[in-house]
């Protein structure tokens, strides 16, 4: 039998964050402030853009770009935290996940810039090697620094580590449950007041319109989606996704239409959803169950198993 709470007050915020917008929905006791949490949760993924933005040509992430290799360069612990986190699943999915590919992004017009083709062109001949065979972290001195030529960008994890910290600000002001999202990276803590767990919908990977595919309940959870139908360019009357092939250093020419990952943090859930992308079933399911991921592959070809192939931890 659930247990039915009526005593508590629903309060849901949002701002804008990174492009797109932060959410928090939680329940407290009547006469709880609520301002002092908005404003700490604005700061907190403010502080995130502000350091791993590659659209913000003074971030701190901008500053080791286009710092010369072999060159220290301080930067924020926090920023530190997510650049070892992404040399640390690049190197666990044998570089389908790279946070090296800034200059393939960049290139192809998925960043600040429109696509050029010569850049395109030095994109894909580039001799690539991945950023966790390139890019040396000292946290323990707060700086690091690159060994060849690398332009690095985190939106592939930098927005599940923003719904990480306001679910850190949730909790520093005594908030047990919630749901916090930025786009469609959410984070669940606790359960909803009547016991019932935090329901999110797996959107259909549809080009031309929005629909739930089907429903997923967290309970101290992360769920991020990565997928070929929201954020694409058409060359030659071609979709192509923002998704990159680090081997190729273009986007993917195959590829689910969405991949759904859950993890413990939404920081890993964003990460090896791109992770996943790059990977397909055939590869990434055995590693998404040695690493205890719960993963979810959807197709545009119906012939795909009814559409999708799921593997739960």
């Amino acid at each position: 039998m659930r247990k039915m709470c009526t005593d508590k007050t629903r309060h849901a915020l949002n701002g804008p964050t990174m492009g797109t917008r932060w959410s928090a929905l939680f329940h407290a006791d009547a006469g709880f402030d609520v301002m002092p949490v908005e404003t700490a949760m604005a700061k907190a993924v403010t502080e995130v853009d502000a350091q791993m933005s590659s659209w913000k040509p003074d971030s701190d992430l901008n500053r080791l770009n286009d710092a010369r290799p072999g060159d220290w360069i301080a930067l924020p612990d926090r920023l530190l935290g997510v650049l070892a986190a992404g040399l640390a699943i690049g190197a666990a999915s044998n570089g389908a996940f790279d946070i090296g590919m800034g200059d393939a992004v960049a290139a192809w017009g998925f960043g600040p810039e429109t696509a050029d083709e010569a850049r395109i062109r030095a994109a894909r001949l580039a001799s690539r090697r991945p950023a966790h065979n390139v890019l040396e972290i000292d946290q323990a001195s707060g700086r690091a620094r690159k060994h060849a030529d690398l332009r690095l960008d985190l939106n592939g994890i930098a927005k599940g580590y923003g719904v990480d910290r306001l679910t850190d600000v949730a909790r520093a002001h005594g908030i047990t449950a919630g749901l916090f999202a930025i786009d469609g990276e959410l984070r669940a803590l606790g359960t909803q007041p009547d016991g019932r767990a935090w329901t999110v919908a797996v959107e259909v990977p549809a080009f031309d319109a929005r629909a739930p595919h089907s429903m997923i309940e967290l309970c101290d959870a992360a769920v991020a989606t990565s997928g070929d139908y929201r954020h694409w360019i058409d060359v030659g009357g071609r979709r192509l996704s923002h998704t990159m092939d680090p081997r190729l250093g273009m986007p993917l020419a195959q590829s689910p239409a969405s991949v759904t990952v859950i993890a413990r943090d939404c920081m890993s859930a964003d990460a090896w959803a791109t992770a996943m992308m790059v990977l397909g079933e055939a590869r990434g399911l055995p590693l998404a169950e040695k690493l205890g991921l719960s993963v979810l592959f959807l197709y545009h070809q119906p012939e795909r198993r009814g559409g999708c192939g799921v593997f739960a931890a």
